[in-house]
């Protein structure tokens, strides 16, 4: 059984991590999904994409639940019915999910050239500052950049955020794996603590809500 890595965060808050090596068919072995998620596997096009749709559900099954403790609301966001909070996410070879007692979103990212391609689509310009102005490597600074803001959109779970014009990320360094970020929607500022780690060539990043002191 793959399971690469479990990071214990804090007392209510563990992430999982799967690296997916197994076939479609060898993980579907014990596994039974709902009718709606049987529905969503068989309509996908990728087998990467069902191969990681079913490697959540062996991590699921790692905490003792089943796909169906899990339902998803209006948004697609992810929930479990014990009322635990949940985040889910899945690049390539790597799957991965965060649960806890407080809202939490999750990321992992392949670190890839062609992110440059699409920085100024997610980048502000504070945080184009910093990049420049610090000796980064940028491919792995801006995948950072990507999934502390794909965790915290998952987090926030609201329509109409922007990753570029409500979502920050202060500035930050490679050999320090904890992250500042914020949100400012609706003249709403919210704070959050992200932290990140690296492995054969992916980021993941996990978000929660910044302890209050």
């Amino acid at each position: 059984m793959p399971l690469y890595k479990i990071i214990t965060v804090d007392q209510s808050t563990k992430v999982l991590i799967w690296k997916i090596e197994e076939s479609y068919e060898a993980l579907c072995e014990g596994i039974e999904l709902t009718d709606h998620c049987q529905d969503r596997v068989n309509y996908m096009k990728s087998e990467m994409h069902r191969r990681g749709f079913m490697s959540i559900r062996h991590l699921l099954g790692i905490l003792e639940y089943t796909d169906h403790d899990l339902y998803y609301d209006e948004f697609g966001k992810p929930h479990l019915k014990d009322g635990k909070q949940i985040s889910i996410t899945h690049s390539f070879e790597f799957a991965g999910i965060i649960i806890s007692d407080k809202p939490v979103g999750i990321d992992i990212e392949k670190q890839r050239e062609k992110i440059h391609k699409i920085a100024h689509k997610f980048i502000n310009a504070g945080e184009n500052q910093y990049l420049n102005d610090q000796n980064l490597d940028k491919i792995r600074a801006l995948t950072v950049i990507w999934g502390a803001k794909e965790s915290l959109y998952k987090l926030y779970a609201t329509a109409g955020l922007s990753f570029e014009q409500h979502i920050y990320i202060a500035a930050f360094a490679l050999d320090y794996p904890f992250i500042y970020g914020a949100i400012n929607y609706k003249d709403e500022i919210t704070h959050y603590d992200l932290s990140f780690i690296e492995f054969e060539g992916f980021t993941c990043v996990y978000a929660l809500p910044a302890l209050e002191f």
